[in-house]
């Protein structure tokens, strides 16, 4: 029972941040209907973005003050990035066909991952420890204080994206631009404003899944980005990929089957049994656990 309750903990762990980049895929999917590839290694590029702050910036300080600033500070430059990669990336190939924003996306990928390996070396590098590694014991079951942060935060963070979604004029204007973006014009709504949104806010989730992945694993290399992008694409197919609540909870489940695999069955096949998970889960419901069957426009 001790393991189940320690799978529990790690997958949901790793479920929050799985959770946090395919929010950033269902997002951008959900209002123009294309795979940012290039995702997971913006996710990547943050995680030594805030590697660079701590040590050029914050001078190795490990601060409460000092952390806050490298999570602010890497979730807007990996912002920046979002908006520039959708304008020059992205814009130009709206009204062409699908395959070219896809070929334009692998390539964005290509050219941010080999940045990475340009700019901080192909080596594996160890992130610093901006959290004490404290540890509780309840129950035979250990749980961190990383871990604790980690599932705190990645639930407001999920939970106040929600309500900006539902709740807010902004959050009403990024419906309609993905429900009909022609009609979205006719409204008054600014479709540019809007992408360009779409693509603040994803980049900002991932790159604070990037550092959660940098604090959590400790070490980080140039190409982790399509591993950890490919399980979050995963995660929001099997939610339903354009569907928010679809997005987290395709993370949490897509963490927590990781987790007992690898602690029920072997760590080997974890990746295996999850796209055996992704084919079962697109045979029976090929629009994801909450996605919904929408009429394709012709």
């Amino acid at each position: 029972m001790d393991t189940f309750f320690q799978q529990l903990i790690n997958g949901l762990t790793i479920g929050s941040i799985y959770a946090l980049v395919a929010l950033g895929y269902t997002m951008v999917y959900g209002v123009m209907r294309l795979i940012n590839f290039a995702h997971g290694d913006m996710v990547a590029a943050s995680a030594f973005v805030g590697l660079t702050i701590y040590t050029q910036v914050m001078g190795q300080s490990a601060t409460l003050f000092s952390v806050i600033m490298i999570f602010l500070l890497a979730a807007v430059s990996m912002a920046c990035v979002g908006v520039i990669l959708e304008r020059v990336a992205y814009r130009p190939l709206r009204e062409a066909p699908r395959l070219s924003a896809v070929v334009s996306a692998l390539g964005a990928s290509l050219v941010i991952q080999n940045g990475i390996m340009l700019l901080w070396g192909p080596q594996m590098r160890i992130f610093p420890e901006l959290v004490p590694q404290v540890y509780w014991e309840i129950g035979g079951v250990v749980v961190s204080l990383i871990q604790v942060i980690i599932l705190i935060l990645s639930l407001v963070l999920m939970v106040a994206l929600y309500f900006f979604v539902e709740k807010t004029r902004m959050g009403a204007a990024i419906r309609a631009s993905s429900i009909d973006q022609d009609a979205a014009r006719l409204m008054g709504i600014n479709v540019n404003t809007i992408i360009a949104t779409i693509f603040i806010i994803g980049s900002s989730l991932g790159a604070i899944g990037g550092l959660f992945i940098g604090l959590y694993y400790r070490g980080i290399t140039f190409n982790m980005g399509w591993q950890y992008g490919l399980f979050a694409f995963v995660a929001a197919i099997l939610g339903g990929i354009g569907n928010i609540p679809g997005a987290m909870l395709g993370g949490m489940l897509l963490g927590l089957f990781n987790a007992f695999i690898a602690g029920y069955v072997s760590s080997t096949w974890s990746d295996a049994f999850t796209f055996i998970l992704l084919i079962i889960i697109l045979i029976v419901r090929p629009t994801g656990i909450l996605g919904e069957r929408v009429a394709e426009k012709v």
